[in-house]
C-alpha cells in the first residue's frame, strides 16, 4: 500500500499540468526553430514579395482559414505556394511584416510590434485568418501608444475592428486634448458628421470656447469651396455666447466666410443677444462646457433660518459639478427678509424686503463686491424681481398695510426706476416669470388675503396687461422659472411641479417631489431646474436640495445646502473657477 504523500512531496497527478505546459512550449520552439530553418516545412505563404516556409499541421492548428483551406480538399491543398495577401491588396514591406508577426503568434513566439499601422495591419490579417487571441495583444499595444497626435487615426481603427475599449480611451484623449488634436492634419480629414459631434459633445476639454471656434473655421478653410455649405451646421454647435466680446468683434463678425454665410446671421444675432442680455436671452449656447475655465454657479443669498426667526446674512456659490461651495462677500447691513432676488448681465440684483425697504443691492461678478444702486419708487417686500429685455421689473408684494398692483422697472444704464402698468389685481408672494419676450405672475395672495389662482401677462412693448388660462392652484409663497420657453412652478406648499406653455397657453403637470415645500429657491443650471431649500409642512425652514430633468422628467436628490434656509435669494451666473 502506497503511503501518503509527505509535506515535500506533491499531490498525485500536480506535476502533470505544469509538465504538459513545458512539453507544449518546447514543442512549439522546436517548431519555430524548424520553420526559421525551413525544416521539414510543407507550404510556403506569401506576402508583400516574401516567402515563408511553414508547416500545414501548425498553421491548422493555430488558425481557422488555414484549417479550412487544408482539410477541406479545396484544389489549393496541392499547391506549394499560397498568397495569403494578393499582391493587388497587399502594401508590400507591411503586408510581410504583418504576416510575420501573425507567424511568430502561431508559432508561440510573442507578439512583437512596432508601429501603430503595422499593428493596424496584424489586426486586419489575423481577423481574415481567424488567429484568435492576436486581437486583444494588438488592441492593447495600440492602447498604450495613443496619444493626442494619433488619436483620430487609432479612432477609425477601433471603429474599423469594433474594438470598444480603445475607442472609448480615443474619445476620451479627443475631448481632454482637443485643442492639440485640432492642431494636426488627421482633423482636417475628419467628416461632416464626426467634427459636428466633437463640437457639440459638452465635455470638450477647452478652456475658453475660441479654441472651438478656431478649430472649426480651420477645417472650413482647408477646403472652403467644399466645405462653405457646412458653416451654419458646425457653428451651432460653437457657444459663441462664450466669447470674449472683443474677439467676437473682431475675428468672428469681421470674418468673410461667415459675414459671406446668410445662414450663418441669426447665430450671429443670437450671440450679441447675449453679449447685451447676458443669461436672459436663455441660448442654450450660452452654457459653459464641462471643464472650461468658467462655469454656471448657483448663489443661494441670506434667506431665514430653521425656525424663521433669524436672517442670515451669507451668499454661496456652489458649483454642481465639483459639488463645492464658495462663500461670496455678504450683502451689506443686509439682514432682512422675504426681498426679491435676480439675475441681470451676470450680476445679482436684490430688492426691498421686510420691512418695507426701497434699497437694491447689486452684486458685480466682474468685481466682486456688492454696490448699493438707486432705491425703488416704492418699499416693498413679499414682491418678485425678474430681468426682460435687459431691465428689470419689480412686480407687486406687500407694504405693511396692503397688497400692491405697483410695478417698477430699473434701467441698469441711467440707475434709474420708473412706474410702469399696474398689475390688474395685485398680488403677493406670487410667482413670476420672464418667458418669450413678456412677463408672467402666477397666483399669490389677493387684496383680500384669499390665495388666487390668476395669470396675468405683462407685454412690456405695449407695456399692456392682460389675463391667460387660470393656474390649476390658488397658492401664495410660490416660485417659478422658464427653461426653452415653458414655466416651471413650484411651492406652496404643493409636492408637485407644474408647467404653463404660453405659447399654448396650457398648464400641465410634470413631476412630483419627494416632500411639500414653499419659499423655496429656484434656478436654472446646465439645462435643471434646481430647487433648493424652503420650507416644509411643518413651517420649518430645510436643507433639501432636489434637480428636475426636463429631458427625462426624472426628479432626483442633490447634496444639501450648507444650512437650513427659506425665502432666500437663489440665482445663476457664470463664475471664472480660478477665483
Amino acid at each position: 500500500m502506497r503511503e501518503a504523500p509527505g509535506p515535500e512531496d506533491p499531490e498525485p497527478g500536480c506535476e502533470a499540468p505544469c509538465a504538459a505546459s513545458c512539453h507544449a512550449q518546447r514543442v512549439l520552439q522546436t517548431l519555430n526553430a524548424y520553420r526559421l530553418s525551413g525544416t521539414l516545412t510543407d507550404v510556403v505563404l506569401r506576402a508583400g514579395g516574401r516567402d515563408f516556409p511553414c508547416h500545414r499541421a501548425a498553421l491548422s492548428a493555430g488558425s481557422t482559414y488555414f484549417r479550412g483551406l487544408f482539410a477541406a480538399g479545396r484544389p489549393e491543398r496541392g499547391l506549394a505556394v499560397v498568397s495569403v495577401v494578393p499582391e493587388s491588396r497587399g502594401s508590400g514591406p507591411t503586408a510581410a511584416a504583418a504576416l510575420a508577426v501573425v507567424l511568430d503568434y502561431v508559432y508561440g513566439a510573442g507578439v512583437r510590434l512596432r508601429a501603430e499601422d503595422e499593428a493596424a495591419a496584424v489586426l486586419a490579417l489575423a481577423e481574415r485568418l481567424g488567429v484568435a487571441g492576436l486581437r486583444e495583444a494588438c488592441a492593447r499595444f495600440l492602447e498604450g501608444r495613443l496619444r493626442a497626435a494619433n488619436s483620430l487615426a487609432l479612432r477609425r481603427v477601433a471603429a474599423a475592428f469594433s474594438l470598444a475599449p480603445l475607442a472609448e480611451r480615443c474619445g476620451r484623449v479627443l475631448r481632454q486634448a482637443f485643442a492639440e488634436v485640432a492642431r494636426h492634419a488627421d482633423f482636417l480629414e475628419l467628416t461632416p458628421d464626426e467634427l459636428a459631434t466633437l463640437l457639440a459633445d459638452p465635455a470638450l476639454g477647452v478652456a475658453r470656447e475660441e479654441a472651438v471656434f478656431e478649430a472649426a473655421m480651420r477645417w472650413v478653410r482647408h477646403d472652403a469651396p467644399a466645405r462653405r455649405g457646412q458653416l451654419r451646421r458646425l457653428l451651432e454647435h460653437v457657444r459663441l455666447p462664450l466669447l470674449a466680446p472683443a474677439y467676437f468683434l473682431e475675428k468672428v463678425e469681421a470674418d468673410e466666410l461667415l459675414r459671406a454665410c446668410g445662414e450663418c446671421r441669426p447665430l450671429l444675432l443670437e450671440a450679441r443677444a447675449c453679449f447685451i442680455l447676458g443669461r436672459e436671452a436663455g441660448a442654450l449656447r450660452a452654457r459653459p462646457r464641462r471643464f472650461m475655465d468658467l462655469a454656471e454657479v448657483i448663489v443661494v443669498v441670506g434667506g431665514c433660518d430653521r425656525k424663521g426667526l433669524l436672517k442670515l446674512p451669507f451668499a454661496d456659490a456652489y458649483h454642481p459639478e465639483s459639488q463645492c461651495w464658495t462663500p461670496l462677500p455678504s450683502l451689506p447691513g443686509y439682514t432682512r427678509s422675504e426681498f426679491a432676488a435676480c439675475a441681470l448681465r451676470n450680476d445679482i440684483y436684490v430688492s426691498g424686503g421686510h420691512i418695507n425697504s426701497r434699497d437694491v443691492w447689486m452684486f458685480s461678478s466682474h468685481l466682486h463686491t456688492w454696490i448699493k444702486v438707486a432705491s425703488m419708487l416704492k418699499g416693498r417686500w413679499r414682491h418678485k424681481m425678474v430681468a426682460l429685455q435687459g431691465q428689470l421689473f419689480a412686480v407687486g408684494g406687500f407694504d405693511g398695510l396692503r397688497r400692491l398692483c405697483s410695478v417698477e422697472r430699473y434701467d441698469p444704464f441711467s440707475n434709474t426706476w420708473v412706474a410702469v402698468a399696474p398689475l390688474p389685481t395685485a398680488v403677493s408672494s406670487a410667482a413670476v416669470a420672464p418667458c418669450a419676450g413678456r412677463l408672467y405672475v402666477i397666483a399669490g395672495a389677493g387684496q383680500d388675503g384669499l390665495n388666487t389662482n390668476t395669470v396675468q401677462c405683462l407685454d412690456p412693448k405695449e407695456d399692456q396687461w392682460s389675463l391667460r388660462s387660470p393656474a390649476p392652484f390658488s397658492l401664495r409663497c410660490l416660485e417659478a422659472v422658464s427653461l426653452e420657453d415653458t414655466i416651471y412652478v413650484v411651492g406652496g406648499l404643493m409636492n408637485k411641479i407644474f408647467t404653463y406653455d404660453p405659447d399654448t397657453d396650457v398648464w400641465g403637470e410634470v413631476a412630483v417631489l419627494p416632500r411639500p415645500v414653499e419659499s423655496c429657491g429656484v434656478t436654472v443650471c446646465d439645462g435643471k431646474v434646481h430647487i433648493l431649500g424652503g420650507r416644509d409642512d411643518r413651517g420649518e425652514s430645510t436643507d433639501r436640495v432636489f434637480t428636475f430633468d426636463p429631458s427625462s422628467g426624472q426628479v432626483e436628490a442633490q447634496p444639501p445646502l450648507q444650512r437650513c434656509t427659506s425665502s432666500h435669494g437663489c440665482v445663476t451666473i457664470i463664475q471664472s473657477l480660478d477665483r
